[in-house]
């Protein structure tokens, strides 16, 4: 075999792994897929990302329409092969849950929808088994009485995504029939899961609803029914994100310290409890305003704030707070003269890529995405090689990420 013949080869290696990777003569391989919800036109913007430089391209097709009206959250099933978008509505009882089957390239094809027990579904959350999807709605069927949300859980089929209702095991309405939803607080905005527990964030009263996962899609109520949170002035909860055994909940109200208002860190206990951390509250970051998100890096050593607003005359948008979590979750302020660091503009999601190299954050005043690199060892964020900010869909609202489709 001549040297000649053993390049030819060797080249049409490189091409051949190229077009199984996704690879260009502009950057990397796709490393994952992004989907961006919008309520302006109720669409979902798809994106490729690239490893080398976590920029964005263009699905095929997109973008596609979110199956309803003010589609709001979404969630990746495990594996990535479905894609959950919930449809707030219109408030006259229209509000749905979409379900997407995720394609090559991660382009997304409409399964059905389905209605939840209550109205006004606001947020969707997976168990992390790619069994269960927990969805959030803002008000329960008896809210009239009570004025609570609630959650619907639905059993998720691994090959088809359709969804079936899972009936509340443990109470039965006056008729003798088990609820098919499970209640919480009132006006629930987020939840997430940690551990065996689902916490609930409820800005109606400012307090944490748990519930503990048990088995076959359950949720079983914990002693600590409702968690006051207990700092002083709480007037605004925004957002709650679980990293470990800690706890990270934004407080929204300015303070005499802070007019970006606060971290609240907590440390979960037994029977879903939380206990307020000894350092107390962290001021957010001077210039900040509004802080609506969280996001814990994929190792749980660096916590990222969106701050939907900014006071800063320098920065025409809005901005991200970075911090260290310390080992006893505690959290230091990122040092580093750029932070907070300016996004778009109304940011008001965050997600990190598949490899853990980029963050992005979805911005609703202006539909666009900004992207961040991350420094794997300081946390610090910067600006893209190629380019950081990229057009979504009209008012964007949240976004997922997946890094493969089984």
């Amino acid at each position: 075999m001549t040297f000649r013949r053993i390049g030819r080869i060797s080249r049409a290696l490189v091409v051949s792994m190229a077009v199984v990777l996704g690879m260009s003569a502009c950057g990397g391989y796709t490393v994952g897929f992004m989907w961006v919800l919008g309520t302006q036109y109720n669409q979902i913007a798809g994106f490729k990302i690239d490893d080398y430089t976590g920029n964005l391209t263009t699905m095929v097709n997109s973008p596609y329409p979110s199956g309803g009206a003010n589609p709001v959250s979404i969630a990746v099933r495990t594996g990535g092969n479905f894609v959950f978008v919930v449809n707030k509505g219109t408030g006259k009882g229209d509000g749905n849950v979409a379900v997407f089957a995720v394609g090559e390239d991660g382009i997304l094809t409409f399964q059905a929808t389905y209605n939840t027990a209550g109205n006004t579904p606001v947020w969707a959350a997976g168990d992390g088994t790619g069994g269960y999807l927990y969805v959030l709605d803002s008000q329960a069927p008896d809210y009239a009485t009570t004025g609570n949300g609630d959650i619907t859980v639905f059993a998720i089929d691994g090959s088809t995504g359709r969804l079936q209702l899972v009936p509340n095991q443990l109470i039965k309405n006056a008729q003798g029939q088990q609820l098919n939803y499970f209640e919480v607080g009132p006006a629930p905005t987020t939840m997430r899961v940690g551990g065996q527990c689902l916490y609930t964030l409820d800005s109606g009263d400012q307090t944490i609803y748990p519930y503990g996962i048990g088995g076959s899609g359950q949720l079983t109520v914990e002693t600590n029914s409702r968690i006051i949170v207990g700092q002083t002035g709480v007037t605004n909860l925004t957002s709650m994100n679980v990293s470990g055994n800690y706890i990270f909940i934004t407080d929204a109200a300015p303070t005499p310290t802070s007019t970006g208002g606060r971290i609240l860190p907590y440390t979960a206990g037994a029977g879903c409890s939380l206990s307020p951390q000894a350092d107390g509250a962290v001021a957010n970051l001077p210039t900040t305003s509004d802080p609506v998100y969280s996001l814990t890096d994929s190792k749980n050593k660096f916590l990222y704030v969106v701050n939907h607003s900014s006071t800063n005359s320098n920065y025409a948008n809005s901005t991200i707070s970075a911090y260290v979590i310390e080992t006893t979750g505690a959290l230091v302020p990122i040092s580093d003269p750029q932070n907070p660091y300016p996004v778009g503009n109304g940011p008001v999601c965050m997600v990190e890529d598949p490899s853990s190299q980029y963050v992005y954050t979805s911005n609703s005043n202006d539909g666009s995405i900004t992207g961040k690199f991350i420094n794997p060892n300081t946390g610090q964020l910067s600006d893209l090689s190629r380019g950081s900010v990229f057009s979504a869909t009209g008012l964007a609202t949240c976004l997922a990420v997946s890094g493969n489709v089984d």
